[in-house]
């Protein structure tokens, strides 16, 4: 499959591109509760010296983060979302 076909297939809105990251974001957040709880304990208290006293908590959280929230997981929910609009279009007919 070509790069411009495989574009045109997840092209979607710019609007249900943006409540797409909203959920990908919000998925992420869920599933890194941890490690946010770990830096949101390390930084409370603290103000300039949060950036090298909680260095490890912030890697951990991003890191965390990174893995549901980057452009192959937002193209798979493009995806599964065009799977699913064309499933629903085809039963209409």
């Amino acid at each position: 499959m070509g790069y411009v076909q495989e574009a045109r297939e997840n092209h979607v809105k710019k609007k249900v591109e943006e409540a797409l990251r909203s959920k990908m974001k919000q998925k992420a957040l869920k599933e890194c509760d941890r490690y946010t709880t770990k830096y949101a304990e390390c930084a409370s208290g603290r103000t300039i010296s949060v950036v090298w006293q909680c260095r490890k908590q912030a890697k951990e959280l991003n890191e965390c983060l990174h893995q549901y929230t980057n452009d192959s997981v937002l193209e798979e929910m493009k995806k599964a979302y065009m799977l699913q609009q064309n499933e629903q279009g085809s039963l209409r007919v």
